[in-house]
Protein backbone atom coordinates (compact mmCIF):
# COMPACT_ATOMS: atom_id res chain seq x y z
CA UNK A 1 0.00 0.00 0.00
CA UNK A 2 1.08 3.21 -1.17
CA UNK A 3 0.47 6.96 0.28
CA UNK A 4 0.55 10.23 -1.72
CA UNK A 5 0.67 13.25 -0.51
CA UNK A 6 0.33 16.95 -2.47
CA UNK A 7 -0.58 20.36 -0.93
CA UNK A 8 -2.62 23.44 -2.08
CA UNK A 9 -5.71 24.92 -1.14
CA UNK A 10 -8.54 23.24 0.29
CA UNK A 11 -10.88 24.30 -2.36
CA UNK A 12 -9.10 22.67 -5.25
CA UNK A 13 -7.51 20.00 -3.67
CA UNK A 14 -11.11 18.32 -2.79
CA UNK A 15 -12.15 19.20 -6.48
CA UNK A 16 -9.15 16.58 -6.99
CA UNK A 17 -10.90 14.29 -3.97
CA UNK A 18 -14.65 14.76 -5.14
CA UNK A 19 -12.98 14.06 -9.10
CA UNK A 20 -12.18 10.64 -8.15
CA UNK A 21 -14.85 9.08 -5.76
CA UNK A 22 -13.84 5.84 -6.31
CA UNK A 23 -10.19 6.52 -5.24
CA UNK A 24 -9.46 6.58 -0.96
CA UNK A 25 -8.44 10.04 -1.07
CA UNK A 26 -8.88 13.02 2.13
CA UNK A 27 -8.60 16.50 2.33
CA UNK A 28 -7.53 18.17 5.81
CA UNK A 29 -6.63 21.83 6.48
CA UNK A 30 -3.83 22.76 8.71
CA UNK A 31 -1.77 25.96 9.90
CA UNK A 32 0.20 26.48 7.03
CA UNK A 33 -2.90 25.26 4.18
CA UNK A 34 -4.15 22.14 2.87
CA UNK A 35 -2.86 18.31 2.18
CA UNK A 36 -4.86 15.85 0.11
CA UNK A 37 -3.54 12.18 0.96
CA UNK A 38 -4.44 9.79 -1.31
CA UNK A 39 -3.94 6.12 0.12
CA UNK A 40 -3.91 3.36 -3.17
CA UNK A 41 -2.24 0.35 -4.09
CA UNK A 42 -2.25 1.91 -7.27
CA UNK A 43 -0.84 4.77 -9.12
CA UNK A 44 -1.96 8.42 -8.52
CA UNK A 45 -3.30 11.03 -9.99
CA UNK A 46 -1.53 13.45 -8.63
CA UNK A 47 1.35 15.46 -10.78
CA UNK A 48 4.22 15.80 -8.17
CA UNK A 49 3.49 13.95 -4.70
CA UNK A 50 5.27 13.04 -1.71
CA UNK A 51 5.45 9.06 -1.93
CA UNK A 52 5.25 6.56 1.01
CA UNK A 53 4.89 3.06 1.19
CA UNK A 54 3.13 2.28 4.42
CA UNK A 55 4.84 -0.61 6.82
CA UNK A 56 2.57 -0.56 9.90
CA UNK A 57 -1.00 0.67 9.68
CA UNK A 58 -4.12 -0.10 11.73
CA UNK A 59 -7.58 1.96 11.80
CA UNK A 60 -9.33 3.53 9.27
CA UNK A 61 -8.82 7.41 8.53
CA UNK A 62 -12.23 9.36 8.92
CA UNK A 63 -13.78 13.06 8.36
CA UNK A 64 -14.09 14.87 11.26
CA UNK A 65 -11.10 14.22 13.24
CA UNK A 66 -7.33 15.26 14.02
CA UNK A 67 -4.33 13.85 12.42
CA UNK A 68 -0.78 14.85 13.67
CA UNK A 69 1.80 14.05 10.89
CA UNK A 70 5.13 13.45 12.64
CA UNK A 71 8.11 13.46 10.23
CA UNK A 72 11.15 12.27 11.22
CA UNK A 73 14.64 12.75 8.56
CA UNK A 74 16.33 9.30 9.60
CA UNK A 75 20.21 8.56 8.26
CA UNK A 76 20.31 5.62 5.66
CA UNK A 77 21.98 3.42 8.84
CA UNK A 78 19.41 4.70 10.83
CA UNK A 79 16.31 2.98 8.98
CA UNK A 80 16.03 -0.26 10.43
CA UNK A 81 16.25 0.88 13.59
CA UNK A 82 13.50 3.42 13.43
CA UNK A 83 10.96 1.13 11.21
CA UNK A 84 11.77 -1.34 14.34
CA UNK A 85 10.85 1.06 16.61
CA UNK A 86 7.69 2.17 15.34
CA UNK A 87 6.58 -1.17 14.55
CA UNK A 88 6.28 -2.25 18.10
CA UNK A 89 4.83 1.68 19.01
CA UNK A 90 2.11 1.54 16.62
CA UNK A 91 0.60 -1.71 17.95
CA UNK A 92 0.72 -0.05 21.54
CA UNK A 93 -0.98 3.08 20.21
CA UNK A 94 -3.89 1.24 18.92
CA UNK A 95 -5.52 0.78 22.34
CA UNK A 96 -5.85 4.62 23.54
CA UNK A 97 -8.33 6.29 24.23
CA UNK A 98 -9.23 8.71 21.33
CA UNK A 99 -7.76 6.91 18.84
CA UNK A 100 -8.82 6.19 15.46
CA UNK A 101 -5.89 5.25 12.93
CA UNK A 102 -2.26 5.23 12.15
CA UNK A 103 0.18 5.24 9.19
CA UNK A 104 3.87 4.43 9.53
CA UNK A 105 5.08 5.80 6.24
CA UNK A 106 8.72 5.09 4.51
CA UNK A 107 9.84 7.38 2.26
CA UNK A 108 10.50 6.95 -1.61
CA UNK A 109 12.20 9.46 -2.74
CA UNK A 110 13.58 11.34 0.60
CA UNK A 111 15.03 10.52 3.83
CA UNK A 112 11.81 11.91 5.65
CA UNK A 113 9.91 8.82 7.39
CA UNK A 114 6.41 10.19 7.80
CA UNK A 115 3.85 8.83 10.81
CA UNK A 116 0.73 9.77 10.22
CA UNK A 117 -1.64 9.35 13.76
CA UNK A 118 -5.72 9.96 13.58
CA UNK A 119 -7.26 11.32 16.57
CA UNK A 120 -11.42 11.46 17.46
CA UNK A 121 -9.96 15.20 18.98
CA UNK A 122 -7.12 17.39 20.01
CA UNK A 123 -7.87 16.22 23.59
CA UNK A 124 -7.34 12.98 22.95
CA UNK A 125 -3.99 13.67 21.40
CA UNK A 126 -2.62 15.76 24.21
CA UNK A 127 -3.97 13.04 26.68
CA UNK A 128 -2.00 10.64 24.83
CA UNK A 129 0.98 13.03 24.62
CA UNK A 130 0.70 12.91 28.33
CA UNK A 131 0.66 9.52 29.06
CA UNK A 132 3.50 8.86 26.63
CA UNK A 133 5.29 11.50 28.75
CA UNK A 134 5.14 9.71 31.96
CA UNK A 135 5.85 6.12 30.56
CA UNK A 136 8.72 7.44 29.02
CA UNK A 137 9.85 8.94 32.15
CA UNK A 138 9.42 5.57 33.98
CA UNK A 139 10.96 3.78 31.42
CA UNK A 140 14.04 6.07 31.27
CA UNK A 141 14.14 5.42 35.48
CA UNK A 142 13.72 1.74 34.44
CA UNK A 143 16.64 1.94 31.86
CA UNK A 144 14.59 1.99 28.55
CA UNK A 145 15.08 3.56 25.70
CA UNK A 146 12.67 6.34 24.17
CA UNK A 147 13.04 7.27 19.90
CA UNK A 148 14.97 10.33 20.87
CA UNK A 149 17.77 8.03 22.77
CA UNK A 150 18.36 6.04 19.37
CA UNK A 151 21.76 6.75 18.33
CA UNK A 152 22.58 9.08 15.79
CA UNK A 153 19.76 7.97 13.42
CA UNK A 154 18.15 11.62 12.51
CA UNK A 155 19.94 13.99 9.76
CA UNK A 156 17.92 16.93 11.50
CA UNK A 157 14.98 17.58 14.35
CA UNK A 158 11.73 15.73 13.45
CA UNK A 159 8.87 17.99 13.37
CA UNK A 160 4.87 18.06 13.83
CA UNK A 161 2.21 19.34 11.45
CA UNK A 162 -1.22 19.16 12.66
CA UNK A 163 -4.67 18.92 10.16
CA UNK A 164 -8.34 18.60 11.00
CA UNK A 165 -10.65 16.59 8.43
CA UNK A 166 -13.82 18.59 8.47
CA UNK A 167 -16.63 16.43 8.67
Amino acid sequence: MNIYMTVGTYDFLKSIEKKYPSETMITMTGGNGALLLHETNGKTVFQEPRIYEVFESAGNIQNGSMVILSNYPVTDEGRPLFEHYFKKKAQSIENEQGFIAIRALRPKDSNTYAILTVWENEMSFHSWQNTLSISTQEGEAAGENGIDTLPHIFDSEPYISQYSIPK
